[in-house]
């Protein structure tokens, strides 16, 4: 499992560069690439965040499915 997070997470950063440089490449390229600009500087604030959302809400679903399944052997 430790495996798959570190190359997950590796991917994740590939990702978040590439997304900084576009948004530097369209900045620099002047008022032609400007929706281009925009879609990547929104892709670089949103991204993280829903990234780290997804993350905190499987956290939560993980450790509330795991209490359930030892309430229900119990109960059995």
């Amino acid at each position: 499992m430790k495996k798959v997070q570190r190359i997950l997470a590796i991917l994740g950063i590939a990702l978040l560069v590439g997304l900084y440089l576009s948004t530097l490449v369209f900045a620099l390229l002047g008022k032609d690439f400007f929706p281009m600009f925009m879609a990547a500087l929104f892709s670089s604030f949103v991204l993280p965040v829903l990234l780290w959302a997804y993350g905190f809400v499987y956290r939560l679903i993980k450790k509330n499915f795991g209490k359930d399944t030892e309430n229900d052997a119990e109960a059995k």
